[in-house]
């Protein structure tokens, strides 16, 4: 099974970076994560969104996900919604013909310092997702709060209560994504 993983923060050391690469380190038996770099993801422009245009990281990200088996996505919380930046990738990733993340299982997750672990954020994203038509998955969810605590200081997550919610978040994935293929 084949996983793209995508951080909603551009920083290395974000605490959501680490949460993937966590993911990574705990896939279940058969599963490959690929995490997806967002960063050369030009900001949408409506003028070069056509076929002859569009930016080809953009095309080079839309066809590792028409090939992906699921989704995950790590969002950070700013200023109580989504980051600028996912959401960009988001749109982008919309446009492109195909419908990429039609009937896509996708599971998300989200770290934060304070006390609500991304939760707002996270809720925004579902309603981004689901008006994608994403098949989301619900539960287990992961909200890692203070996660300043639960990182160190390259974001590299250290907190192994953490780490099993999202091993078991990424075996659930695993099964909700045996129901469509």
């Amino acid at each position: 099974m084949k996983v793209i993983a995508i951080a909603g923060s551009l920083r290395q050391q974000s605490f959501n970076q680490g949460l993937v690469r966590a993911a990574v380190d705990c896939a279940p038996k058969g599963m490959d994560i690929e995490i997806a770099d967002i960063s050369s993801i030009p900001l949408y422009n409506g003028d070069i969104d056509n076929d002859k245009e569009r930016p080809a990281e953009v095309l080079a990200l839309a066809e590792k996900l028409q090939k992906a088996d699921a989704l995950l996505i790590a969002t950070p919380e700013y200023n109580y919604s989504v980051p600028g930046v996912l959401k960009n990738t988001l749109d982008w990733l919309s446009r492109v013909p195909g419908k990429v993340f039609a009937g896509k299982p996708t599971a998300i997750m989200g770290a934060s310092m304070g006390g609500m672990g991304s939760s707002r954020s996270q809720y925004h994203l579902r309603q981004i997702l689901v008006g994608l038509d994403a098949y989301l998955l619900n539960k287990p969810e992961v909200f890692v709060s203070s996660a300043h605590e639960k990182c160190d200081e390259q974001g590299n997550l250290t907190d192994d209560k953490t780490q099993s919610l999202i091993a078991d978040q990424l075996v659930a994935l695993q099964a909700w994504s045996a129901h469509f293929s």
